[in-house]
């Protein structure tokens, strides 16, 4: 009884948990597996721990200390929520950050769906686990490129992980026709210099019937902020946060994407 409440309190002090109250939230879609499953001999708010706890330290799966379930357990429900069969269907991870952005802008007096998204592309070296690595020739770099849009708050919308030679045209390109039901509320689009060429905006308009909107940072002559684009650049900081983001350590590219998914889903719910 004395140990069992040791680990009690221990598993408590980790400062990448979030609240029971907070896993309320997502719990009943994270359960979509249970019929598929054995009876289940542990708590899935400890098992979300576990997963939170590898992403914010960076640690292996093997590694993962002894108040959380045993890391085999853990892997198999990961393993199972980020499983993706079709790129045009969402994860178990997926389908709550959805839901949780969604109720956050609800609750701010906004439409769930948003009218007006940031565009950006983020390039992150691989380590020799990656298998799908491509070189991103303007950032010297061999490894994946993050895609993703963001509303004003700078909460997803919509994220895509290609191979780092994937130009930032076509990752956007392919984030607006993955999620073209998403985002079929945009009116805007705004991105940065990096965009323009080849009828970006004419491809946008096809795909989404938005505006785009194109901030050049040379037009300044000078150092300055660049309204709105901060918030996309705030948003991949908050990814800074989790260890295991520094760098691509997946083999697979769904895994690079769920991985993102999960970081952005613990943030928002410690919002509530």
């Amino acid at each position: 009884m004395i140990n069992k409440l040791l680990e009690v309190s221990t598993l408590s002090e980790y400062q990448s948990n979030i609240s029971r109250e907070q896993f309320e939230l997502i719990r009943p879609g994270l359960e979509g597996l249970r019929k598929l499953m054995r009876s289940r001999r542990c708590d899935l708010y400890d098992v979300f721990n576990a997963i939170l706890y590898s992403l914010t330290t960076g640690c292996q799966w093997r590694e993962l200390p002894h108040v959380f379930p045993e890391w085999h357990t853990v892997y198999r429900y990961y393993d199972m929520w980020r499983d993706k069969p079709d790129p045009t269907v969402d994860s178990l991870l997926e389908k709550p950050l959805k839901k949780t952005v969604g109720s956050y802008r609800f609750a701010q007096g906004r439409s769930t769906r948003t009218s007006f998204i940031i565009v950006d592309a983020q390039t992150v070296k691989s380590t020799d686990l990656a298998k799908n690595s491509g070189y991103d020739g303007g950032k010297k770099i061999s490894g994946i490129k993050r895609h993703m849009a963001v509303d004003i708050n700078g909460l997803p919308q919509a994220i895509h992980i290609t191979r780092a030679n994937v130009s930032d045209r076509e990752g956007a390109l392919a984030v607006f026709s993955l999620s073209n039901q998403t985002l079929d509320s945009v009116q805007r689009v705004m991105v940065d210099g990096g965009y323009t060429g080849q009828d970006f905006s004419g491809q946008v308009k096809l795909i989404l019937n938005a505006n785009t909107t194109v901030a050049k940072r040379n037009e300044l002559h000078t150092f300055k902020v660049l309204a709105q684009r901060w918030i996309i650049e705030r948003s991949w900081s908050w990814l800074d946060k989790c260890r295991r983001l520094w760098k691509n350590c997946e083999r697979k590219l769904n895994s690079s994407l769920q991985i993102v998914v999960l970081a952005y889903l613990a943030l928002v719910l410690r919002r509530y």
